[in-house]
């Protein structure tokens, strides 16, 4: 778990920053543009049916097996810049929930409080159960099979992202 607090840390903040420079530079482009944002949501589900193959066909690591390095809070917070999935939550969000009386500045900064609040606290849930769940599943057949599963459930995920 507390291997993981830098990643938490990075991307709670590096993904608001993110957002609001977006915001400022990318809000009437995606509000006048519908087929570009259809065209970010396929390209983020094709991203995600990816992912969900590399998950569902990944190498358990051999037992005893040292585990990786974790990405550092600055490389966490940069990552988000090469993410097709920020990209998209940034968009989409952009694109819905700006415009009003607010102006976009104050409310891309009130929108980037909201995901900084959000990504710490579900990041730091996933982290938790990331760590309790990596005690049970020490057998590498029951960790593919847990994989597996994830890989289905992250497929299953991108039903409301195909059909919207």
């Amino acid at each position: 778990m507390r291997r993981s607090l830098p990643q938490v840390l990075g991307v709670s903040v590096g993904f608001p920053a993110m957002l609001v420079l977006v915001a400022l530079g990318a809000a009437e482009l995606l509000r006048g543009a519908p087929g570009l944002m259809a065209a970010m949501r396929w390209a983020g589900a094709a991203w995600m049916l990816w992912l969900a193959w590399g998950i569902a066909t990944a190498v358990p690591p051999a037992p005893g097996a040292a585990p990786g390095k974790p990405m550092t809070a600055l490389q966490a917070a940069l990552f988000q810049w090469v993410n097709p999935k920020a990209w998209i939550i940034a968009g989409g969000a952009i694109a819905t929930y700006t415009g009003g009386d607010g102006g976009l500045l104050s409310e891309a900064l009130a929108l980037a409080a909201l995901f900084a609040v959000a990504a710490c606290g579900s990041l730091l849930a996933w982290a938790a159960l990331g760590a309790g769940t990596a005690r049970l599943l020490r057998d590498q057949a029951a960790l593919r099979w847990f994989n597996r599963v994830m890989a289905i459930l992250l497929v299953a995920s991108l039903i409301p992202v195909v059909l919207s």
